[in-house]
């Protein structure tokens, strides 16, 4: 507990903004696509409703870009283009930057709220803040052993089995390093992460944004330093409880600070992106706000980054939003400029580059837009712009990432080659005297059968099993395959099915009923092309299904994301964030014009949105409503005792998340991390792992030894933790080890008395460490 002077902190803190009610102003206009003239604007009211920002501006028309002279002409010119303005309307494209703009600080400024609100941040110690960044893992039953706070269960992204300390212990290793440059050297080899193994983390963990703010944490306290400015305030904070006291600094030039600073800037703007995608995509700033709106009332189904910052979707998933918005300009565009899609590359790369995962996200990117590009919406030489962008993008990360071989043999790379191959071979396609339908069926099964067989050999040739427990993770889902990394993954929340109060909601907030109607009213336009098509009527057709090739996109984005969605929980901050820019679509004069010569279109948005406001706005109270203070006394015992008891060459194994922060905050070496992306280190982690099985001790004894391990840290908690039938670690090992089936834990006899092949030299409530010695 923390005495009176913190608490009164916290009862003075400030409760988090309230966003202005969005004003009314009347639209104007003929009911073409996306026209209308500004009505008169209003000022923004004071705070009043709870939800997000925004206010509704007027109609904008879509205009293709206008050639500009040079690069930077066409960027801009591209932008305004981006935005759906005219040439003329340079003030309602700022009163449109100036919307996104205030859209970003409202966001930045909930989610600031919610991290400090959630931890107490500011008023923690340096150990302590270490300790926060450590895996939450709601599920299990040593959430209330491991902490003194009780985090909620609002049924948010909250899970996730990757420990966020280890990559922020890689910015804390360059920060502290005598230099930048001997700081990116250590973590390019290192020698604490997998010992005795020399690695190249940032080749490994993608730590391409630790890099970068490490950097720039560096040049911002050298520069103020020089300029004496002052980067930080320091205190000591008295705990209770007999607990020693502790110095809590606060400002950018602490680094945790710093690190959690900079996340939350980067998200801010992501917002400001999202009004500017529902801008274009639906013709109106009205799309923009619906966009928004839909976002924080949805808030902890779309994001995480308040509770975990230092995660990889924290620092990509903006980009991806970027992405995404410049390949609807692309799609929409009459005429590509070379600045589109050079920002179209660069977007891919700092996309790619913080996450390992994000080569499978783009994979169902161009999945769609080929599918777009069967059915007649794209013509070939647009897709095969696209396509060779995506191909130099992904050879640029694999250049940037040292050669990772993961990149080359992944099936992205293989469906890059694939659709390149089929866009070659279309006039032998058209030669084929079949029906329009039956080429577009083996075209589709020319690309799906080539992807697989392609990252088979590929895979087969450069020797790469890394992301084999992709594949086993996917195969389980439908048949009855299990084994013993594929059921760590399951066996955890976030990665089993989509929970089935997630739809119910969506449909509180009327997310999902308005994508529905967004989405139905795409399919009856997609009905009425294809009809035509294949009923062989005029071409103009299919010049009528070029101007639409971004909403079937969106439209097929949309199914591939429910997909990931439903088989992984957790890829629902993928399906949230999508459904809420399609509802932007309820603002489109192409879908929905019909509707708009009888019922003006500000009458039914608004409508809609009070109608969301009503759970939206619970919704949000509840976020605001959460209030802990992060204490973790085992575990802080635990590092004081390494740090003060042991040899800095020590080696620890143990569960994932603890040597983690064993590596952060004590900086011994370690044999096993969170990071299990790795065939080599998924090894190793079973192998420390069979503390957990059925085992004989003297035989995991003998193999920890080969691993050169000093201490294993055990957790009773781990022993009998279930969050369902079949998941506990020795029911675990049943499978993978069904010879010892029926006997004892080995960790149940541990915990009771360690002797004779191990020595008990530390013990807590939680954890206890046994030293390893060599007979």
């Amino acid at each position: 507990m923390v005495l009176q002077a913190r608490n009164k902190h916290r009862e003075a803190a400030p409760k988090p903004p309230q966003p202005p009610r969005a004003s009314q102003s009347p639209l104007r206009g003929a009911p073409d696509a996306g026209a209308g003239e500004p009505g008169p604007e209003r000022a923004p009211r004071s705070p009043g409703r709870k939800g997000a920002a925004g206010r509704k501006g007027p109609r904008a028309e879509p205009a293709a870009p206008s050639a500009g002279g040079g690069l930077g002409g066409r960027l801009v010119a591209g932008l305004r283009g981006a935005l759906g303005l005219r040439r003329a309307g340079r003030g309602r494209t700022w009163t449109t930057l100036l919307l996104a703009t205030f859209a970003a600080v409202l966001h930045w400024s909930h989610i600031t709220h919610l991290f400090e609100n959630d931890r107490h941040f500011s008023h923690l110690s340096t150990l302590e803040r270490e300790m926060a960044f450590r895996t939450e893992m709601l599920q299990q039953l040593d959430t209330a052993i491991l902490t003194s706070y009780t985090p909620p269960r609002t049924g948010n992204l909250r899970h996730h089995i990757i420990s966020s300390g280890l990559y922020y212990s890689y910015f804390k290793t360059i920060v502290e390093a005598p230099s930048f440059l001997n700081g990116v050297w250590m973590i390019m080899n290192d020698k604490l992460t997998e010992y005795p193994l020399v690695i190249n983390t940032l080749k490994r963990f993608n730590l391409y944004p630790e890099v970068i703010l490490a950097s720039w944490y560096r040049i911002y306290t050298k520069i103020m330093d020089l300029i004496g400015l002052q980067t930080k305030i320091c205190w000591t904070v008295t705990r209770g409880e007999g607990l020693s006291p502790i110095e809590s600094c606060e400002g950018l030039g602490d680094p945790a600070c710093f690190y959690v600073a900079v996340i939350f800037i980067l998200n801010g703007l992501m917002m400001a992106l999202f009004f500017i995608y529902g801008t274009y995509l639906s013709g109106s700033r009205l799309g923009g706000l619906v966009t928004v709106l839909c976002f924080f009332f949805n808030h902890g189904e779309c994001t995480r980054v308040m509770w975990t910052p230092p995660l990889r979707e924290s620092f990509s998933y903006p980009f991806l939003v970027l992405q995404m918005l410049l390949v609807t300009h692309i799609l929409r565009a009459t005429k590509l400029y070379r600045g589109s899609l050079i920002a179209l590359c660069i977007s891919n790369v700092f996309f790619m580059l913080p996450w390992q995962f994000a080569q499978f996200v783009l994979l169902t990117q161009i999945a769609s837009l080929f599918a777009v590009y069967v059915v007649g919406y794209i013509d070939i030489c647009k897709l095969r712009k696209i396509i060779y962008i995506h191909m130099i993008s992904l050879a640029l990360c694999f250049v940037l990432m040292f050669g990772n071989s993961m990149l080359l043999t992944s099936y992205y790379a293989s469906s890059l080659v694939i659709i390149w191959g089929i866009l070659e071979m279309k006039p032998h396609f058209l030669k084929i005297n079949v029906s329009e339908l039956s080429l577009w069926v083996i075209q589709g099964c020319f690309w799906l059968f080539g992807t697989v067989v392609l990252k088979y050999l590929t895979s087969k040739i450069f020797g790469i099993a890394d992301d084999a427990h992709i594949g086993n993770l996917l195969t389980s889902k439908f048949f009855s395959y299990k084994d013993f990394d594929t059921l760590l993954y399951t066996c955890a929340a976030e990665f089993d099915f989509m929970e089935k109060e997630t739809p119910l909601r969506y449909t509180k907030t009327l997310l999902l009923p308005v994508v529905l109607v967004v989405f139905i009213a795409i399919v009856k336009k997609i009905i009425s092309d294809m009809w035509g098509v294949l009923t062989k009527q005029q071409a103009h057709i299919r010049k009528h299904q070029f101007d639409h090739g971004e909403l079937v996109y969106h439209a097929l984005q949309l199914l591939a994301y429910t997909v990931l969605g439903i088989l992984i929980m957790r890829l629902k901050l993928f399906l949230t964030p999508h459904m809420c820019v399609m509802a932007s679509l309820i603002c489109s004069r192409q879908l929905f014009g019909w509707l708009f010569c009888k019922v003006h279109p500000g009458a039914v948005v608004f409508a809609v949105l009070a109608a969301m406001s009503i759970q939206g706005s619970a919704n949000l109270q509840t976020q605001w409503n959460i209030v802990g203070e992060f204490s973790n006394l085992p575990q802080e015992e635990l590092i004081e005792w390494i740090k003060y008891s042991t040899k800095p060459d020590a080696v620890f194994a143990g569960a994932m998340p603890t040597m983690a922060s064993v590596k952060l905050s004590a900086l011994r070496p370690i044999v096993n991390h969170p990071h299990y992306e790795d065939a080599g280190l998924r090894a190793r982690t079973k192998i420390v792992y069979s503390m957990y099985s059925r085992k004989a001790a003297e035989e995991v004894k003998r193999e920890l030894i080969k691993l050169q391990v000093n201490y294993y840290i055990l957790e009773e908690s781990w022993c009998i933790r279930r969050s369902k039938p079949g998941c506990s670690m020795p029911e675990i090992w049943d499978v993978e080890d069904p010879a010892n089936a029926g006997k004892p834990p080995l960790c149940n006899l541990l915990v009771k008395d360690s002797k004779p092949h191990f020595t008990t030299v530390f013990q807590n409530s939680v954890y206890k460490v046994l030293e390893v010695t060599e007979e």
